[in-house]
C-alpha cells in the first residue's frame, strides 16, 4: 500500500531541527560547563538552516 502524502518527507526535516532545538533548551537549563557550549551549537542549528534557505531561495540577478 503506497501512501499519497509523504509525511517523512514533509515534515522529517522540521522534527529533526525540533529535536535539536529541544535538546540544546534542556541542556541549557540543566547543564553547566560544557552543556553550556553544546547547548549554544543546537540552538544555533535552527538559525543557521534559516540562514541557508534564505540564501539559497534569493536569485540574484548579475545582467543589468
Amino acid at each position: 500500500m503506497s501512501h499519497s502524502f509523504p509525511f517523512r518527507k514533509v515534515y522529517g526535516p522540521a522534527m529533526v531541527i525540533a529535536v535539536i532545538t529541544l535538546y540544546g533548551l534542556l541542556s541549557a537549563l540543566l547543564g553547566d560547563g560544557m552543556w553550556d557550549a553544546l547547548s549554544w551549537v543546537a540552538l544555533a542549528v535552527p538559525l543557521a538552516v534559516i540562514a541557508w534557505k534564505y540564501a539559497a531561495g534569493r536569485k540574484v540577478s548579475t545582467k543589468s
